[in-house]
């Protein structure tokens, strides 16, 4: 073999190893590449970025429940809350309720006055004989007998002479029935108002809680929520309305149903003392008819 074929083929023997030799350089000198994952990244899970309009949507709707929970769902405190209609309405309706009481206690105190004056003046008279007896028995009274008594005497004294018995009978019922109308409008004085406030203070609350309601829904539609918590207080301040023209009402009417039957009663009464009226004076005619009789009798 000559020399230039052993050259030839201890060279091709070394080749492997060069190779592998450049090829482990080459890897030693190039730089590294690869990433560490740090701790916060193995251990902390991404997270998920909301949109700015909901947080703030959010934070909206918990500063609002917040204020809500916060504030004294009272009567006071709603009436202090409401709008300034609302508010109208309650201290109109107040006033009103006010009003109920003030006539039920004056008219407790008439009624039970004149019912125990003319019982008593009745009482008086049950034996009188003509109608200057029964004046003097009543005396200085101020009560509705004295008056048809008055007014009976009064016809008798301006029909002297007349004989017609009837006419005269007639002009004194006709003057006691004026006195009765007239007794009949007084103490039916203040009822007229109990009626008023018991027919319209409950549209009156219903007007003040349709505002307020309306506004709760305009509120609703600026706050731009549906939450409950949120619009509960504005209706609950709209009904309170509605419960103040039902406090001012319910009592209106059940007073005015006692003084109706009350008045009645007492009417009876003033009936009862026309009548006795009436009686005396027809006595008093037919005594004088008899006295006469006897006169030309003689």
């Amino acid at each position: 073999m000559s020399r230039f074929g052993l050259a030839l083929l201890v060279v091709l023997a070394l080749l492997p190893a060069v190779s592998v030799v450049s090829a482990q350089q080459q890897v030693e000198n190039a730089p590294s590449t690869s990433v560490v994952p740090s701790a916060s990244s193995t251990t902390a899970p991404p997270q998920r970025l909301e949109p700015a309009s909901d947080v703030a949507a959010e934070s909206s709707g918990r500063s609002q429940k917040g204020a809500i929970a916060s504030r004294e769902l009272s009567p006071w405190s709603m009436f202090l809350s409401a709008d300034i209609l609302v508010k109208a309405v309650m201290v109109g309706l107040t006033l009103a309720s006010l009003t109920t009481w003030t006539v039920f206690i004056a008219k407790i105190i008439e009624f039970s006055l004149l019912r125990r004056r003319l019982r008593n003046a009745l009482a008086r008279i049950a034996d009188a004989r003509s109608l200057a007896d029964a004046q003097f028995a009543l005396g200085a009274k101020d009560s509705v007998l004295a008056y048809l008594l008055d007014a009976a005497m009064r016809e008798a004294r301006m029909s002297a002479g007349i004989s017609s018995d009837s006419g005269i009978r007639e002009r004194a019922a006709s003057s006691c029935a004026e006195i009765v109308r007239a007794e009949m409008r007084r103490i039916r004085t203040g009822m007229g108002l109990l009626a008023t406030i018991g027919a319209i203070s409950p549209f009156v609350g219903l007007f003040g809680t349709v505002w307020g309601i309306m506004n709760s829904f305009i509120g609703i539609s600026k706050s731009q929520t549906t939450n409950l918590a949120v619009v509960a207080p504005g209706i609950a301040e709209a009904l309170l309305a509605t419960a103040f023209g039902l406090a001012a009402a319910i009592p209106a009417v059940i007073i005015y149903n006692h003084f109706a039957r009350v008045s009645k009663g007492y009417l009876e009464l003033v009936s009862r003392s026309s009548g006795a009226a009436a009686r005396l004076l027809s006595r008093d005619l037919d005594r004088s008819h008899g006295a006469a009789v006897a006169r030309v009798a003689e």
